[in-house]
């Protein structure tokens, strides 16, 4: 079984302060949403969580978004709030995510490999 190797589907939206960042589920379900918001955002989204990366655009190190910095941004420190925003205002993008090599058994000690 491959491991990583998949594609890995977000929308980026460029704040003023900061670069945030939402992944998804599907582009499908997306370009669903986006025509008809009456789509629930979990069947959209693939967690409720809001990525910042510190002005890298939509690469880099990801870390959770503070309450500080949804408000500064958008207003509101609300998730859903904040996640339709940058569902609406922000680029979508996909990217193939490397395959991750190495040893798949490390308990097999000097016999691995």
């Amino acid at each position: 079984m491959t491991r990583g190797g998949t594609i890995q589907t977000k929308v980026h939206f460029k704040g003023s302060d900061d670069d945030f960042l939402v992944f998804l589920d599907s582009v499908e379900d997306y370009k669903k949403w986006l025509g008809d918001k009456s789509i629930p955002l979990a069947q959209v989204v693939s967690s409720f969580k809001i990525f910042v990366t510190h002005k890298h655009g939509a690469q880099g190190t990801y870390d959770t978004a503070s309450k500080a910095a949804l408000e500064n941004e958008f207003g509101t420190s609300v998730d859903d709030k904040v996640i339709e925003q940058i569902l609406q205002k922000g680029t979508l993008q996909e990217s193939q995510a490397a395959e991750r090599q190495g040893s798949k058994n490390d308990s097999n000690g000097a016999m691995a490999n």
